[in-house]
């Protein structure tokens, strides 16, 4: 066993309360976060995990440490939903639509406000999950396609960014309230995915690098920063894509 092995083994656990409080604590946060946009009070969120303000500093000492674990659940979360979209003999253009429903009850795009500052988008945590999401839309795709049942024409990029807009708030609302319209157009464009294909989409479908450009290069002028405002799709691509915040490791 190597020096690295014996000490990571040699680290103790997190107690098995310490990590329930921690999931309480990502759970309000996403929930207030929805609601109320970002700025949220950390003893609002603690009331709603029904924990004290100092547990949660001792597992996000920041504001940005707890985004950034608000949204690695988010990620974990759309990661499992692939998965079980791939699992059993579900019909794969079901399990497709099934996927696509369940991500937007997930809200992502309710979080975008969070994701206008500068974020480590390269922290190892997210890359992983974020490998892993496309790597499992695609074969949801692929099994859809070969069964002829979805068009060939369209990529997990063209899937992800379409539903981020489609399921993205309208101005000056939160992210509750919204769920039933975004399901009535995610379906309407669902049915348009459908083979055989009645149109030629234009165009080639967008790379990841083209989704990470148009979310995070638009820069206010004067400061060098994300534009707050305008960035509407850019942004709400930049959570579903990988342009976004990653999970810290909070203490106990």
């Amino acid at each position: 066993m190597d020096t690295a092995t014996t000490a990571r083994s040699a680290m103790p656990r997190p107690r098995a309360d310490a990590l329930r409080n921690r999931e309480r604590i990502v759970v309000a946060a996403r929930e207030m976060f929805v609601a109320h946009g970002p700025e949220v009070p950390f003893d609002e969120i603690a009331r709603r995990a029904g924990v004290g303000n100092a547990t949660v500093y001792r597992h996000f000492p920041d504001r940005r440490a707890l985004v950034r674990g608000v949204v690695c659940h988010v990620f974990e979360s759309v990661s499992r939903l692939a998965e079980t979209a791939l699992d059993g003999e579900t019909d794969p253009y079901d399990a497709l639509c099934d996927f696509v429903h369940a991500a937007a009850d997930e809200r992502t795009s309710a979080l975008c406000p969070m994701l206008a500052d500068d974020f480590d988008s390269d922290h190892p945590s997210l890359v992983e999950v974020r490998v892993r999401i496309e790597r499992l839309l695609a074969e949801v795709l692929d099994r859809a396609v070969n069964a002829g049942q979805l068009r060939t024409d369209v990529s997990a990029n063209d899937l992800l960014l379409a539903v981020s807009q489609l399921t993205r708030p309208l101005p000056g609302r939160s992210g509750t309230g919204t769920g039933r319209f975004a399901h009535r157009h995610l379906q309407v464009f669902l049915d348009g995915l459908r083979a055989p294909a009645h149109s030629v989409l234009p165009g080639d479908p967008p790379s990841l690098e083209d989704l990470r450009q148009q979310s995070c290069a638009r820069h206010s002028p004067a400061t060098g920063r994300p534009a707050r405002g305008g960035t509407g799709a850019a942004v709400t691509a930049c959570v579903v894509t990988g342009g976004s915040p990653t999970s810290t490791t909070g203490e106990e």
